[in-house]
């Protein structure tokens, strides 16, 4: 997912979004989304954008697919997730694709799993989470299996088109038919927080800041609320 012009405030806004603040907007909706184990390992530590997923399975002996030729399916901006069933032996990405990848400007890789040839993702600045890293090629051992279908990221299910974010703190995923309420309560949040740091800054004490402002229960479930 490109900037673009014409594209809503609030999604433009929500472009500078932390992981901490979508995940908090996720927990008031009830909506998984905290892709567990998955970090960054190369290139800038920042990447919003909209999922192409890839799911990979063991090498079929009698017909062998392909690794990586998925590459040519990704639109600029969109954000490639790789589920490799969060297998740390083989890796489903490296430096040829990261490569590319910058040249196709897509808009960065999250792997269930492992990748390699960072040093080519740094040089290249292009954005890369896993869940570690390893050298040993999937050629051989995994295959792609399908294409735009529902994956798995950590212990989060992503489908295509869902929104995918990352810093320096891991990875988000935002259902795509609740991505603006999600991005809208993440931003309201935003400014309250600032409100209660401001408060706080001018001499309140935090206790009376937040209870002012309504802090503890910024990311308190809406069902737990109406309670």
């Amino acid at each position: 997912m490109t900037s673009d012009v014409n594209e809503p405030q609030w999604l433009s806004q929500s472009r500078s979004l932390s992981t901490a603040e979508v995940s908090d907007a996720l927990d008031f909706f009830n909506l998984p989304g905290s892709a567990l184990g998955i970090r960054p390992v190369a290139g800038p530590a920042r990447l919003f954008g909209q999922a192409f997923t890839v799911r990979f399975a063991p090498i079929d002996r009698f017909q062998p697919g392909t690794v990586g030729d998925f590459i040519d399916r990704l639109l600029p901006g969109s954000v490639a997730v790789l589920d490799n069933a969060g297998r740390l032996d083989c890796t489903v990405w490296g430096g040829i694709l990261s490569q590319l990848a910058v040249h196709k400007r897509i808009g960065g890789t999250v792997v269930h799993g492992v990748c390699r040839d960072t040093a080519e993702a740094d040089e290249a600045g292009y954005a890369l989470y896993a869940c570690g890293k390893f050298m040993r090629t999937g050629k051989d051992r995994v295959q792609v299996e399908a294409y735009e279908q529902p994956v798995m990221l950590g212990d989060v299910r992503v489908c295509p088109g869902d929104l995918v974010i990352g810093d320096a703190d891991g990875v988000v995923v935002v259902p795509r038919l609740r991505m603006q309420e999600v991005l809208t309560k993440a931003l309201e949040t935003r400014v309250v927080e600032a409100q209660i740091l401001e408060a706080a800054l001018d001499g309140m004490p935090l206790a009376e800041a937040r209870k002012k402002y309504g802090y503890h229960t910024l990311q308190r479930s809406a069902t737990t609320l109406a309670a």
